[in-house]
């Protein structure tokens, strides 16, 4: 899928791109249902893992990861599931080149790990968007820390430079279990974005 049409890539030139800080998670919290029911049609995207594992991020990794973001992005049109599938919610593969916010972050997590990067540093996460709604993003869990890959925006940036208020994400060991980003037993909004 990703071969010598990649849009071509802007890097970073100073090594404060690569840095981050870390993201503090609660206790465990509901999962969203899209997830649920995207590993119902999806099981082995699903299974869990023994362990945790960040990403050791280098240059040539940092190039990739954001190669990827960018690939999906140009690639992607955006289309709610309600236009696509007649349905308030369905996390699915953009197969046919169409599909919300979930549907970027799963391309770009199956991407990123059929290119060998741990799973368990690729996790799904929710957050509220500017003006309260719901959406997700990709966060990449590295040891300099954490960035996020959006649909909704270019280049992979520190989590903190994103203006999301954090919700939930999958936890690191289990992608079917999720945990509370920011202030434990927060609500989530219900992920329906035509983004």
């Amino acid at each position: 899928m990703l071969k010598a049409g990649m849009v071509g890539l802007q890097t970073p030139t100073q090594a404060e791109a690569m840095k981050s800080s870390f993201i503090e998670v609660g206790q465990r919290t509901l999962v969203p249902y899209g997830w649920m029911d995207f590993c119902n049609r999806y099981a082995g995207e699903c299974t869990a893992q023994a362990e945790s594992a960040d990403i050791k991020l280098t240059p040539t990794v940092f190039r990739r990861i954001a190669q990827v973001n960018r690939w999906v992005n140009a690639n992607v049109k955006a289309r709610s599931d309600h236009e696509q599938w007649g349905v308030v919610d369905r996390w699915d593969y953009p197969s046919n080149g169409q599909g919300d916010c979930e549907d970027y972050v799963l391309l770009k997590r199956r991407l990123l790990i059929d290119e060998g990067f741990p799973v368990q540093a690729l996790l799904v996460t929710v957050v509220k968007d500017e003006k309260g709604e719901g959406h997700a993003v990709l966060t990449v869990k590295t040891n300099q820390g954490e960035f996020i890959l959006d649909n909704l925006r270019e280049g992979v940036k520190p989590w903190t430079a994103s203006p999301y208020r954090f919700v939930k994400r999958q936890s690191q060991t289990d992608p079917s279990l999720w945990v509370s980003v920011g202030e434990p037993g927060g609500s989530s909004p219900p992920v329906v974005a035509s983004r």
